[in-house]
C-alpha cells in the first residue's frame, strides 16, 4: 500500500487507484491550460497552508484540478456535489496515490451523501470550491460554527449561483463566493460546448438510440440548453425548444429550432432533456400526453426537474432494461423510460464534460483560489464575478496551448475606443 494514502477517507475500492491514476493522466493530457498554471504554482507556492475543502464532481478532470491546488502549496478534502457523478476509481487514486482526503462513493445514499458534506467541512476550510451550493449553504445551515474562519469560496454551476444569489438578496450570505460558472471561458464553453456533447454522449451510451430523425425536446435554452441543441441538431435530430423566458425563445428560433409549450410538444416528442435550473419542469400534466416510449433525462444539477414522485405513482410497474434506463410502465399501457434516476446524465452515463473545456473552468478556478488567498482584507458577503483580468488570461493560456496568436491593438486604437471625442 502507498505511503500517501490518507486514511480519513470513505471511498469504494483503495483497489482500483492504479486504474484511477491512467485515467487522471490520460486527462492531463488535455489540460494544458492547468498544467501551465501548476508549473507556477509549484514555483511560487500562493496557496501555501491554505486549507481548501471541495464538493465538486470526482472526476479525472476534477483530480487535475486538485492537483494544481496541491502543487500551488493547498491542503484539500473533497466530497461529490451528486450521488451519481463519482468515478470511484478517480477516488480511490487520489486517495492512495496522493493522500488527499476524499469522501465520494459512486450511488452513495441522501444520508452517506452529506455525512460527506459534513466531514469537508469538518476540515475547518479557509475556502470553499462548490458545485451546486450544497458545501456553502450546509455550512450556512449547520456549521455555522466555521464560517469566520472562510476567506471565501468559488462556485462552479448556474444552479449554484443562483441559490447563492438569493442567500444574498436574504441577506443570509455571510462570506464572498466569486461566481465561476459567469466567466465566458466558464459558460461559453464549458456549458455550451461540454454539456452539449457529454449531455449527447450520457443518453447514447444508455440508450443507443439513433439521433436522426428523433423529435428531441430541449427544456431550457441557456448556454446548457443551446450546446444540447446544436449537438442534437448536428445528429440530424428534430429539435423543438421549450422556454419561459421570451428572449431565450426568440432566440431560439431565429437559431432556425421550433419553440412551443411542453403540453403541445409532449404529444409529439421521443427524447426530452431537462436543463432548466428549476422546479419540476416536466410535471403530471406533461407525462400524461407523452407518447409510449419516449426517454426523459436530465442534464440540470439536481434531480427535481422531472416530477419523479408523480412518474412513481402514475406507474404500475417498474423494471431496469439497461443500467441508467427504468421502464415505467403506466395504467393506459405506455411505456415511459427515465434515464440515470433523474440525475445528471452526462456524469452518470458517461465521463462527463471532456478534458480540454473543464481546462478552461478549472483554470478559473485555480486563479480564483489564488486571488482569495492573496486578498489582505476579506471582501464582503457577495456573489462576485470573475475579474476580467483572470477570464481573459484563461482564454490566453488556452489560445497559446493550440498554437494559436491574436492581434493587439495599437495605441491609437485602444486611445480612439478609451476616448468620447471622436467621431465622423
Amino acid at each position: 500500500m502507498s505511503q500517501k494514502i490518507a486514511t480519513d477517507s470513505d471511498i469504494k475500492d483503495h483497489s482500483l487507484a492504479a486504474q484511477g491514476a491512467l485515467r487522471i493522466e490520460w486527462a492531463s493530457r488535455e489540460m494544458p491550460v492547468l498544467q501551465v498554471i501548476g508549473e507556477r504554482f509549484a514555483r511560487e507556492k500562493p496557496l501555501q497552508g491554505v486549507r481548501i475543502s471541495a464538493c465538486l464532481h470526482i472526476t479525472t478532470e476534477t483530480a487535475n484540478l486538485a492537483l494544481t491546488l496541491k502543487k500551488g502549496g493547498a491542503d484539500l478534502v473533497l466530497c461529490a456535489s451528486n450521488p451519481l457523478s463519482t468515478q470511484d476509481d478517480v477516488a480511490a487514486a487520489l486517495v492512495k496515490e496522493q493522500g488527499m482526503p476524499v469522501y465520494a462513493i459512486r450511488g452513495e445514499d441522501n444520508q452517506t451523501y452529506y455525512q460527506h458534506v459534513h466531514a469537508a467541512l469538518n476540515f475547518k476550510p479557509d475556502i470553499t470550491l462548490d458545485d451546486g451550493a450544497d458545501l456553502v449553504t450546509t455550512l450556512h445551515k449547520e456549521r455555522r460554527d466555521l464560517i469566520n474562519n472562510v476567506l471565501g469560496g468559488m462556485e462552479e454551476t448556474t444552479t449554484g449561483v443562483i441559490r447563492l444569489k438569493s442567500m444574498e438578496r436574504a441577506g443570509k450570505l455571510e462570506y464572498p463566493i466569486i461566481a465561476v460558472n459567469e466567466a465566458q471561458t466558464k459558460h461559453l464553453f464549458d456549458n455550451r460546448y461540454g454539456t452539449g456533447q457529454s449531455t449527447i454522449d450520457g443518453i447514447t451510451r444508455a440508450t443507443n438510440i439513433l439521433w436522426a430523425a428523433k423529435k428531441v425536446i430541449i427544456l431550457g435554452y441557456g448556454w446548457c440548453g443551446r450546446g444540447i441543441a446544436m449537438r442534437a441538431r448536428g445528429l440530424g435530430a428534430q429539435v423543438i425548444v421549450i422556454e419561459v423566458d421570451p428572449i431565450r425563445a426568440l432566440e431560439a428560433v431565429m437559431e432556425g429550432y421550433q419553440v412551443m409549450p411542453l403540453l403541445e410538444a409532449a404529444k409529439i416528442g421521443d427524447v426530452f432533456i431537462t436543463v432548466t435550473g428549476g422546479l419540476n419542469a416536466i410535471d403530471k400534466p406533461h407525462l400524461d400526453l407523452m407518447k409510449d416510449g419516449a426517454v426523459v433525462a436530465n442534464s440540470g444539477h439536481f434531480n427535481v426537474e422531472i416530477n419523479i414522485p408523480v412518474l412513481e405513482g402514475m406507474a404500475t410497474t417498474k423494471r431496469q432494461m439497461r443500467p441508467n434506463v427504468f421502464e415505467y410502465t403506466l395504467s393506459d399501457g405506455r411505456r415511459l423510460y427515465l434515464l440515470a434516476e433523474g440525475r445528471l446524465i452526462n456524469l452518470a452515463a458517461a465521463e462527463g464534460h471532456p478534458a480540454s473545456v473543464m481546462d478552461m473552468s478549472f483554470a478559473n478556478q485555480a486563479l480564483c483560489a489564488e486571488y482569495v488567498a492573496s486578498l489582505k482584507e476579506k471582501l464582503a458577503p457577495r456573489v462576485y464575478p470573475v475579474s476580467q483580468e483572470i477570464d481573459r488570461e484563461v482564454g490566453r493560456l488556452k489560445l497559446l496551448s493550440m498554437g494559436i496568436t491574436i492581434d493587439k491593438l495599437t495605441p491609437e486604437q485602444g486611445q480612439y475606443l478609451d476616448s468620447w471625442e471622436g467621431g465622423t
